[in-house]
């Protein structure tokens, strides 16, 4: 919104600095600021609200240490959360932008599925809350509806590049330059490759995945290969999330490590230089998403105020489900999706953990009569509650890890 404004007074008045919001590094900085500030100011006015809402979720007894003072503590704070994401991306990031808008739908989507599965939980008193079904079913939607818009639009392309032997070789009107010796020019096409890490080449494309096809075939199909994976990204990563939510702070850090992260990703894959020296994928346009992320990181820090340990408000689903979805599309857009169960390392243990702990119990049940456990209670964080861990420490060595899993995932593309 004031890029577009700011954009206009540049160009027809000239008017003194207005040009600063041409660089993608103020407007980041900028949305890093207000989105603190949202969290901070509009945070504290709606965890009032919420209190006097009696906004607060049953907290099933787990015979963990603290839960009684948990007890009456408002959750819904994802509204916090989604609230300092949307404002500082419509005002500072370019809304004619394809990945921007699409962005600002999928934390809506999930935002709102999340916001019924905590009203369900708190106004019904059911502690299901929304059926399972419904959940799956609105995120696998979200996943149909991503992977179809980035296939399919016109304005989703990535820069290729083809070597020629002279410069007459090139198609007519097309800049050809000399790089490393070799005769080269670009062209933005629509495209299936990814980033695939520790590979040499890093990139796969997901025709290759139809290897029992023709080329022509393969490359024609290959966008039922690309919708599936990005269902399986946007379900996994936002269900994981939704565990690693268990305890105060733990989703909210580990989700701000990763929009970092991410941010620093999408300024490479957006910056011709950077993506050249790097040898990662130039994609046009795509460096708007580094105002999205850092909004996204500066939401989850700001949030942090309210909910370490002891937390004021809890994020609910409503948080959760929507910087999960986030940060899966936000990767799937800027081609890193493959390099998810790194970056996302701890969101995938703590999945896995709940995993292991049902499939063991079921498989054990059915074979002994009784169930047995790997953990003592899943996700992990709740193993190490019940050896005696207090919050603050687990939740602090997660992060540690988290920041750890981030520095690796930058890494890799150092490393083939």
């Amino acid at each position: 919104m004031l890029y577009h404004l700011f954009d206009y007074l540049q160009n027809t008045y000239n008017l003194p600095g207005a040009g600063v919001f041409i660089y993608i590094s103020f407007r980041a900085s900028m949305a890093v600021i207000v989105s603190l500030v949202i969290s901070l100011v509009f945070g504290k006015r709606l965890i009032e609200m919420l209190r006097n809402m009696q906004a607060a979720e049953t907290i099933r007894t787990l015979g963990l240490e603290g839960e009684e003072a948990k007890k009456g503590t408002p959750t819904m704070g994802g509204l916090i959360i989604i609230a300092a994401i949307l404002i500082p991306t419509l005002l500072f990031a370019k809304l004619d932008n394809i990945y921007i808008q699409l962005m600002i739908f999928s934390t809506l989507w999930l935002g709102v599925i999340g916001f019924i599965d905590d009203y369900i939980k708190i106004y019904k008193k059911s502690k299901a809350g929304l059926a399972g079904k419904f959940k799956i079913i609105g995120q696998v939607s979200l996943g149909v509806i991503v992977a179809l818009v980035l296939h399919f639009n016109d304005n989703v392309v990535v820069r290729e590049q083809y070597k020629v032997a002279t410069v007459d070789e090139a198609p007519e009107g097309v800049e050809v330059k000399e790089i490393n010796g070799q005769l080269m020019y670009f062209k933005d096409v629509k495209s299936t490759r990814t980033t695939l890490p520790f590979v040499k080449t890093h990139e796969i494309d997901y025709s290759k995945v139809l290897f029992w096809m023709d080329a022509d075939g393969a490359k024609k199909w290959a966008w039922v290969v690309f919708m599936l994976v990005v269902i399986v990204v946007v379900t996994a990563v936002s269900n994981g999330a939704n565990l690693t939510d268990g305890i105060d702070g733990l989703a909210a850090g580990s989700s701000a490590i990763i929009g970092v992260t991410l941010a620093v990703l999408a300024f490479i894959s957006g910056n011709l230089i950077f993506s050249d020296y790097l040898n990662v994928m130039f994609i046009p346009n795509q460096g708007e998403l580094v105002i999205y992320a850092a909004s996204l990181a500066g939401a989850c820090i700001g949030f942090l105020w309210h909910n370490s340990f002891p937390a004021q408000v809890f994020m609910g689903d409503t948080g959760s489900l929507a910087l999960g979805g986030a940060i899966a599309v936000l990767a799937i857009m800027i081609r890193k999706e493959l390099v998810l169960p790194i970056l996302c390392g701890i969101f995938l243990a703590e999945t896995m953990s709940v995993m292991l702990q049902v499939s063991y119990f079921k498989y054990t049940k059915k074979k002994y009569g009784e169930g047995r456990r790997i953990f003592k209670m899943s996700p992990l964080h709740h193993h190490y509650q019940k050896l005696g861990y207090a919050e603050p420490k687990i939740v602090t060595r997660f992060w540690i890890i988290g920041i750890m899993l981030a520095i690796f995932t930058i890494i890799t593309f150092k490393l083939r």
